[in-house]
């Protein structure tokens, strides 16, 4: 249901993206627009993770430079069954993590040195195993593609107002420019929001499966939101904010109709739905888990609002 979803979504995107061709150059418009998404989309496919990582200055980390981290990932993505991705970290200091790549066989995962130096070992690993989650479900390259298409909405949107063509002499052509030059980016942000929400809630649910406990993701997203409002910046995110709903929390700070374009579903709903299949109530309380890393870890007695 959730691919479904997802399929209609994107299409309604690209049912936008011809519109708003159309309302340039009519067929040939469309046409220039379609030959423009699949370049952009095939350069996305290939080369988007590259972009991204060095967008944000991530540098990789191996078993030698960073081997706290790296056995962590190595072993929950065992559990999940997924082959070992690359591992990167990001000189920022918002606690905040993406996973990026066109496939599981060519992935990685990038932390950020806030969210490194503010979490906890059992928050981090249930960061690392929703990213993880996100990779299995091959969200990333979905993600992708999503943000390109919305990108070009936008930028044909543009166009559409200052280059009309023949739709501005046909009756109400030009209030037609007008409203689809508005309207279309909204749409697209919208659709983009819906289907971030979506796959946020289904990593959280999948990655808590990976880890094996639920709270320790619900901690992290409750630690990570009170840093972001309380204002700690990310000054790449906030420079290409087209790239936030990559992120495990919206790096962006905004209120008020923000909430409605938002990327991210709300993070209190995410920790209520991680306490249900815990079956308990957050604040959680310590409990032993799995190995990560040679030891046995346990969850943080704080609870995601302590």
């Amino acid at each position: 249901m959730n691919t479904l979803r997802t399929g209609m979504l994107l299409a309604l995107m690209t049912g936008l993206f011809v519109a708003v061709g159309a309302m340039i150059g009519g067929g040939t418009g469309v046409m220039l627009a379609f030959a423009m998404a699949l370049a952009m989309n095939l350069f996305a496919y290939w080369n988007s993770d590259k972009v991204l990582l060095r967008m944000y200055g991530a540098r990789q980390v191996d078993a030698a430079s960073a081997p706290d981290l790296y056995g962590m990932v190595e072993n929950l993505a065992g559990n999940a069954g997924l082959p070992m991705p690359k591992v990167y970290i990001m000189e920022n200091p918002q606690p905040n993590a993406f996973a990026t790549g066109r496939n599981p066989e060519h992935a990685a995962v990038a932390f950020t040195t806030g969210i490194l130096e503010q979490l906890t070992p059992e928050e981090l690993a249930g960061v690392a195993a929703h990213e993880l989650a996100h990779i299995k479900h091959r969200d990333t390259l979905t993600m992708t593609i999503t943000a390109v298409i919305a990108g070009a909405i936008s930028m044909l949107a543009n166009m559409a107002f200052f280059m009309g063509g023949d739709r501005r002499n046909q009756p109400g052509g030009m209030a037609l420019t007008l409203i689809v030059s508005m309207l279309a980016p909204i749409a697209a942000m919208l659709v983009q929001a819906a289907i971030s929400r979506g796959r946020e809630f289904e990593a959280d649910r999948a990655g808590a499966e990976i880890s094996g406990r639920p709270m320790w993701l619900a901690s992290a997203l409750g630690r990570m939101e009170r840093s972001v409002r309380d204002g700690t910046p990310n000054p790449e995110a906030d420079a290409n904010p087209a790239t936030a709903h990559l992120f495990i929390i919206n790096p962006l700070h905004g209120g008020g109709l923000a909430g409605l374009f938002s990327t991210h579903p709300s993070t209190a709903d995410r920790i209520a739905r991680l306490s249900a299949m815990a079956g308990q109530a957050a604040p959680v309380t310590a409990q032993r888990g799995p190995w990560i890393g040679g030891r046995e870890i346990v969850t943080p007695s704080k609870g995601p609002w302590g």
